[in-house]
């Protein structure tokens, strides 16, 4: 790669495209960031979770070091964006809860391995959780507490990372790319989604569909809780992430190609979830089901890499483009300058033989 090289175009709006566009402009780059609908898509729909730690599992100790590593550049990376807009944060810590004793079970196993892998998290009594959060369920058996897995508002962080694109002079172009030949700076980042294969063909990113729900507050209801709640209820996982203005339940999973809709067995499904965690929540207002397509890999976890000498990948996040905004900016900023992030080892796009090429 030519070391004057400073000229660079973002294919692809969401929170990824969003903060790696600020980041290289802030770096000096002249920077192009294309998207038909910038702040579109599943990064409009996101729950928000930070939760690498109460997600963790043995044997997934790549996903828990790329997670655990962005985690910790959350703060900083919200306290600097907070220059743009108000704070995205809406909780500082996570509460997984078991319904039987199969889940609790999981949550020790998921205490015991992330705490061998140097994180702290607590195991938590019936009685402890009640006095934490007395609006859960009485049928909760225990729970895994992840002091520092905060939660944000992705909206909010969609608003100020386009603030912060906009000041820092990246020029924001509202239309799609179908061929990254088209583009003429002397380097491309793809962080297009479920797109990104039609750009770069032999991508293994497939869209996997998630519905939510928001929930507003209403004057005399139950509170919140202060944390976002996690469980699984009868096998599904749901979650329960505070708003300022109330609540997001998810999220569904379907294998549906690219199909948005939301449909009645979903939002049935995740009312159903959301009062085994939360009984009280039915007082809330119901006031948007929504659907977004995540872009998952085969092994679930992005894809961050060179695929040849002027384009740069990072896409395929799934479900945890949130989460790892901070630690994607910083591993593409350093790919395009000539270096790597070694906290992302093991999400290089030659892990799946993905074809390079020069250019």
């Amino acid at each position: 790669m030519s070391t004057h090289a400073r000229t660079v175009s973002v294919v692809g709006g969401g929170v990824i495209g969003l903060a790696i566009a600020w980041r290289a402009a802030r770096d000096g780059w002249s920077v192009r960031l294309y998207d038909p609908s910038i702040g579109s898509g599943a990064s409009w729909v996101a729950g928000g979770m930070l939760a690498p730690l109460s997600e963790g599992w043995p044997g997934e100790e790549t996903a828990l070091t790329v997670g655990a590593s962005s985690l910790e550049r959350w703060p900083a990376f919200g306290e600097e964006l907070g220059k743009f807009g108000q704070s995205v944060f809406t909780a500082d810590s996570s509460l997984t809860v078991a319904l039987d004793a199969a889940d609790a079970q999981d949550l020790q196993t998921i205490a015991e391995w992330v705490s061998s892998q140097g994180h702290e998290l607590e195991v938590l009594g019936r009685a402890r959780i009640r006095e934490l959060e007395p609006m859960l369920g009485r049928g909760i058996r225990s729970g895994l507490m992840a002091v520092g897995e905060s939660a944000v508002d992705n909206r909010l962080l969609l608003e100020a990372l386009q603030k912060a694109c906009a000041e820092t002079g990246v020029e924001l172009i509202a239309r799609a790319v179908n061929d990254l030949a088209e583009l003429d700076t002397d380097q491309v980042v793809l962080t297009a989604g479920i797109a990104s294969p039609k750009l770069w063909p032999g991508l293994p990113v497939r869209p996997v569909k998630g519905e939510i729900l928001r929930l507003r507050s209403r004057p005399g209801v139950t509170p919140a809780p202060s944390r976002t709640i996690r469980g699984s209820v009868h096998g599904r996982p749901a979650y329960l992430v505070p708003r300022g203005d109330g609540i997001v339940v998810g999220a569904t999973q379907y294998e549906s190609g690219e199909d948005t809709q939301v449909t009645m067995a979903g939002v049935r499904d995740l009312i159903n979830d959301a009062e085994a965690l939360m009984p009280a929540i039915g007082e809330y207002e119901l006031y948007e089901c929504a659907a977004g397509l995540r872009p998952m890999t085969p092994d679930n976890l992005p894809l961050i890499g060179r695929v040849s000498d002027r384009v740069v990948v990072s896409t395929g996040h799934g479900r945890n483009g949130v989460l790892l905004t901070p630690v994607t900016a910083d591993a593409t900023l350093a790919l395009l300058n000539g270096t790597s992030l070694v906290e992302v080892k093991g999400t290089e796009p030659e892990r799946f033989a993905v074809a390079k090429e020069n250019s």
